[in-house]
């Protein structure tokens, strides 16, 4: 049996919201899309977003920000700093910039509008 990773889906609240972070932020195409699911490739896997039922809906307070122990991980191809001034630039919440000993990259976490957490590589 050969089994190949093809879509991470995050359930959000507002769909278009997330949507437009990732499609604006990091260039991400938009290969399904109707009123409660959108598709975009992401190179080798796909993320789906999938909006959360209207029976949980209700019970979300405004400002609620996400906890889950998901990360997605995007390489980038430009130095690592120009990428997270980039994206704080737009407004976005980005973390420190970090490495470990013995790692060939440089890392550095952001967090999207429901709190899902993203992570920028970069190779030293």
């Amino acid at each position: 049996m050969n089994i190949q990773l093809d879509t991470i889906i995050f359930y959000v609240k507002d769909i278009q919201l997330i949507r437009n972070f990732y499609v604006e932020n990091f260039n991400l195409k938009v290969t399904e899309e109707d009123h409660i699911w959108i598709l975009m490739n992401a190179g080798a896997v796909n993320i789906g977003l999938h909006k959360i039922g209207d029976q949980y809906l209700n019970k979300i307070t405004a400002g609620y920000q996400f906890d889950n122990n998901t990360k997605l991980v995007f390489e980038v191809d430009t130095d690592i700093e120009t990428a997270r001034n980039e994206l704080l630039s737009n407004g976005i919440r980005m973390r420190e910039i970090k490495t470990f000993e013995n790692y060939n990259f440089w890392l550095c976490d952001g967090v999207d509008p429901e709190g899902n957490v993203f992570q920028l590589k970069c190779k030293k």
